[in-house]
């Protein structure tokens, strides 16, 4: 994954045979609190929508590497780095720990390569959309991608036959734009300025 500060991400990951990954209110709290922990030093997060078995989030790079405290080293002091594909990486793997224990399972959770599309990096991007097994190409343009890949993020529940209208999927940021929860993980001040809600 490639990150450049100022620009709109989706990222994604899901189980690795496409097993739940999720499977209690507990664990998907505990994986808000891993983005909140691990997520937002680094960026903004504008949608977010976790299903049982992946989940999404479309984030806003804030800083693509951040110092921790100061370690003291034989009298003298170093800083040490970690960048935003570290600290996705070792929340994946604090996640994949804690479900592995109350599982009583081992192995890898998610698959190999976290997954990363540049929302705005681009003037345009080809889409396939399927429809009666018939591919259409379309131009998206780079002030329409940011708004397709926040409605696709919260429609996910919705296509997956979870519940009948986004906002009933209790896991997914729809319910915080439309003011029936008010979760701190969406910076919806940010988010104005990329997307209607």
């Amino acid at each position: 994954m490639e990150f450049k500060k100022g620009y709109l991400y989706h990222v994604y990951n899901q189980e690795n045979k496409r097993q739940e990954i999720f499977f209690n209110k507990e664990n998907y709290l505990l994986f808000l609190k891993k983005i909140e922990t691990y997520i937002l030093p680094y960026a903004d997060v504008l949608s977010w929508c976790l299903m049982p078995n992946h989940f999404h989030l479309l984030i806003l790079v804030n800083e693509i590497e951040l110092y921790s405290d100061l370690h003291v080293v034989t009298r003298n002091y170093s800083l040490n780095a970690r960048s935003l594909n570290n600290s996705i990486a070792i929340m994946l793997r604090s996640y994949t720990r804690a479900i592995n224990h109350q599982e009583k399972r081992s192995g890898s959770l998610f698959r190999e390569s976290t997954k990363t599309e540049c929302v705005n990096c681009f003037k345009g991007v080809k889409l396939s959309f399927s429809q009666s097994d018939i591919s259409l190409y379309n131009l998206i343009s780079e002030k329409q991608y940011p708004q397709i890949c926040f409605n696709y993020i919260h429609d996910n529940p919705v296509k997956a036959g979870l519940v009948r209208d986004k906002i009933d999927w209790e896991f997914s940021s729809a319910m915080d734009y439309f003011s029936l929860r008010y979760g701190g993980l969406v910076n919806k001040k940010i988010a104005k300025e990329y997307v209607d809600f």
